[in-house]
């Protein structure tokens, strides 16, 4: 495993790669960062590898206002299939929409032939998620509107939002919850 640090307009982010793929992407401080911080010990330094040149250009992109596909670049997330199914539903999610916690429940109570689907183990994976921004788990609010359950944290949500012209409107910070 390898990794390179950028910065960012949400400050610095940590990418790690298996020398192909991208494995992870973590904004500096936010929960569940690098999942395991004794994994950076072991990853070396690596910045001329085509993946990081590719997200970085990705991220430029990105962060100028663009609409980079998900789809450009080749990811590798570390996680249960249950994750990944869950990750796979957070990359179809549309530039500058949200979606609830309950709609990926549904959809995935759909995929594995179930009556229903948990909201809160859909909330585990994807608060979970190693791939932030580029897996758009920042798209995914409560039911009601709330803008919780950002490992990036609630203000880091609301700027990618903002960024992606998303309509907050009827969007609202609770007073307590997992994003703050």
């Amino acid at each position: 495993m390898v990794y390179i640090v950028l910065s960012a307009p949400l400050g610095r982010l940590l990418l790690a790669s298996d020398g192909t793929a991208l494995t992870g992407l973590w904004i500096e401080g936010q929960k569940y960062y690098c999942s395991r911080p004794s994994d950076i010990d072991e990853m070396k330094v690596k910045d001329d590898l085509p993946v990081f040149s590719n997200t970085k250009g990705w991220l430029d992109r990105y962060f100028s206002g663009k609409k980079p596909c998900v789809s450009e670049l080749t990811l590798a997330p570390c996680g249960s299939d249950f994750r990944k199914a869950v990750w796979d539903i957070l990359c179809e999610i549309p530039y500058g929409q949200v979606i609830t916690y309950g709609d990926i429940a549904r959809q995935m109570a759909e995929k594995m032939n179930r009556e229903r689907m948990s909201g809160q183990a859909v909330g585990g994976a994807v608060s979970h998620n190693p791939i932030s921004i580029i897996i758009p788990c920042h798209r995914v609010v409560g039911t009601n509107g709330s803008l919780t359950g950002y490992a990036g944290g609630i203000d880091r949500k609301i700027k990618l939002l903002e960024l992606e012209g998303a309509d907050l409107s009827c969007l609202f910070i609770p007073s307590k919850g997992t994003a703050l």
